[in-house]
């Protein structure tokens, strides 16, 4: 099957979206489609490469606003990429994207399914233009892909269209973490280092990952950091660094407070190890899965996160796979990861119950038939056909984007 995704961006670019759809491409390489996909540059230049057997096509960025980036050439390129693509995969929101192909009404053709990966929460005043446009998006799409029951449930945009979304679990590379012995091993050593900084007092070990940004919920981070006698790992950067910077001024918490602005993904699946608990304290919806919780998951580690009406709390199921609060509660978030610090039978069982769960239900290979499930019904409501699912082997035939109608916009 030729697949044509688009999104923002693409890795080498940060970020849990471009990595989810760098692994279902590369899983669907793997299964003998062909994937190609276009997304934004970081400049204003054009690239093509093949990454892993996906073709990456990255277009001249004009400029960035509101997290969007903006390629002007967006629109026709994906009217002709749709003439030879058996299916496209939308990655949403991607305002700038969406606008584009309502604007070629190449839609007609080609069947195209979307991943809704979050509501729009801050910008309300761009959503006011936006919204009429989203909805044609939306209501043209075959079929809507979301991560979680309560996603589809709950976000405005997914729950009147409930009759043509289908949940479909996040695939992550869940054996590599929960069976990797380096991993455990290095785990070792950053639990001896963490009690160094302390006189050499072996404390548990409460771990955060994520950007440091509003809907995180960094302030209830730091509110509930003096009620809990734990080291506290905090990866990630972002504006709302000065929040943990306050906290830690104060001597006493200074020494139990760490700030990593970026682990490799080998130092991550270490601290996923080293860690007694994760805790994803999100206060706004944003927040659409929360995919560190998985990652934690597989390595047995329990988390400790907000019940909030999305898919987080699908992700961790309280008293499966850790425990849920309300958002913006600094105290019930202190409360709650004193209860699992303080009880190591539970905080181990539920450990082990959660790591069980991620591989079962959050592995690549399920994703992928999932995805490919998705594929087959959309082409065949687009077709008002029999079921059907056109499938190729890899090849470098399709037909490439002209290069002078691109470069140097």
């Amino acid at each position: 099957m030729r697949v044509v995704m688009v999104n923002k961006y693409y890795p080498s670019h940060v970020g849990g979206i471009e990595f989810h759809m760098r692994d279902l491409a590369e899983g669907l390489v793997a299964s003998g489609h062909q994937v190609r996909v276009i997304v934004s540059n970081d400049e204003r230049r054009y690239s093509e490469e093949l990454i892993n057997g996906v073709e990456v096509v990255r277009l001249p960025r004009l400029f960035e606003r509101a997290s969007t980036p903006v390629c002007r050439m967006i629109g026709p390129v994906l009217s002709f990429e749709s003439e030879q693509a058996d299916i496209l995969h939308f990655h949403t929101p991607y305002p700038w994207g969406e606008f584009e192909w309502v604007g070629q009404m190449a839609s007609k053709r080609v069947p195209y399914v979307v991943t809704y990966h979050a509501d729009i929460v801050r910008q309300r005043q761009a959503l006011a233009v936006y919204g009429p446009i989203f909805n044609k998006f939306l209501n043209r799409a075959q079929l809507i892909m979301a991560s979680s029951p309560q996603l589809i449930q709950y976000s405005p945009w997914l729950n009147p269209r409930a009759d043509k979304c289908r949940q479909v679990n996040f695939g992550l590379p869940v054996e590599s973490i929960a069976h990797n012995e380096k991993a455990v091993a290095r785990a070792a050593v950053l639990r001896e280092e963490l009690a160094a900084s302390v006189d050499g007092a072996h404390k548990p070990v409460v771990l955060f990952v994520g950007r440091l940004i509003y809907y995180k919920g960094i302030e209830v981070l730091a509110r509930a950091i003096p009620k809990v006698d734990a080291h506290f790992v905090i990866i990630g950067s972002g504006p709302d660094r000065a929040v943990i910077d306050h906290v830690q001024r104060h001597e006493e918490l200074a020494k139990r407070i760490h700030v990593i602005d970026y682990a490799s993904d080998e130092d991550l699946a270490a601290w996923y190890h080293a860690a007694d608990v994760l805790t994803l304290p999100s206060v706004e919806n944003s927040e659409a899965f929360g995919l560190v919780q998985i990652e934690a998951h597989a390595a047995g580690t329990p988390v400790v996160s907000s019940r909030l009406r999305t898919g987080v709390p699908y992700a961790n199921l309280d008293g499966v796979t850790g425990l849920t609060v309300p958002p913006r509660d600094s105290d019930a978030l202190a409360g709650s990861l004193n209860a699992l610090l303080s009880d190591e039978g539970t905080r181990l069982r539920l450990g082990r119950q959660a790591q069980a769960r991620a591989l079962a239900e959050f592995n690549i290979d399920q994703m992928i038939k999932g995805v490919e499930s998705v594929y087959c019904e959309a082409i065949t409501l687009k077709n008002n056909s029999r079921p059907q699912c056109p499938t190729i082997q890899p090849s470098a035939n399709m037909l490439k984007v002209d290069r002078e109608n691109v470069d140097g916009v």
